[in-house]
């Protein structure tokens, strides 16, 4: 884990209320696996928390987080131009671990897309990979390129525009029967990730499935316990530091 200081390369609107940004860091970060995130200062010192944002694509020392602009933080950082320092706290969390498995399936939704992107990034060079990916409507579509890197596509949207009408998670349900998968990845919000526990669990699922869970946080160390979250024995996990990736058995949604 290092504290750098970061320089924006660019930072560009690429759907609605979606931007990706690439940061150029001082020096190499390692490797960062799919599933794990940076702390991100806004650019506005005067608001003290980082925003933890998904890893969509490490490549030596430039780093591409992709976020929406929904409060006061996401919209500093959408006014962030070329050349600003940003503070950055990575690697953070624990990734995907896709170690044994050749076949599998991946559902996303909205902005829980980025994490899996870079997991596919990662190893559609040795692994195959069958995207079901859901967005609001056709603006808010993006990345299609990157998500092509799987050995399959199906994008579905909630009012139809693009694609299909529909969800993530039903769209990989009517293929699940002939898919011959041995991993489940998922992220999006968390009545996505409900619905895809509860579904699962009716077809007496058998097949191991992850899930990178979205919370708020503060210090995205484990240490100011606010994204707090409950496993299946009732007791507190932390998402930043225990996740973000868990079973989904494990987990309370």
């Amino acid at each position: 884990m290092k504290d750098l200081t970061a320089t924006v390369k660019s930072n560009i609107k690429i759907a609605e209320k979606i931007y990706m940004l690439t940061l150029v860091l001082p020096e190499n970060a390692g490797i960062i696996k799919g599933g794990q995130f940076v702390n991100l200062s806004t650019g506005d010192n005067s608001q003290l928390l980082r925003r933890p944002l998904g890893v969509m694509k490490a490549e030596g020392c430039d780093i591409t987080v992709c976020y929406q602009v929904k409060g006061e933080g996401t919209q500093n950082l959408a006014r962030s131009e070329a050349g600003q320092k940003l503070k950055v706290l990575l690697p953070l969390g624990n990734g995907f671990n896709l170690e044994g498995k050749t076949d599998i399936a991946v559902i996303g939704g909205g902005v829980g897309i980025f994490p899996l992107i870079a997991t596919i990034r990662e190893h559609c060079a040795s692994k195959n990979f069958y995207s079901y990916i859901g967005f609001r409507n056709k603006d808010t579509v993006c990345l299609l390129d990157e998500l092509g890197k799987s050995k399959s596509l199906t994008v579905v949207t909630d009012d139809g525009s693009y694609g299909e009408k529909g969800n993530a998670v039903d769209a990989y349900l009517k293929e699940a029967d002939k898919l011959k998968v041995d991993l489940i990845i998922a992220c999006g919000p968390p009545v996505m990730l409900k619905v895809l526990k509860r579904k699962l669990e009716e077809r007496g699922n058998k097949i191991q499935c992850l899930v990178s869970l979205e919370e708020r946080m503060g210090c995205g160390v484990g240490a100011c316990l606010v994204c707090v979250c409950k496993n299946k024995e009732g007791s507190n996990v932390r998402v930043c530091k225990d996740g973000p990736v868990f079973d989904i058995n494990e987990i309370n949604l």
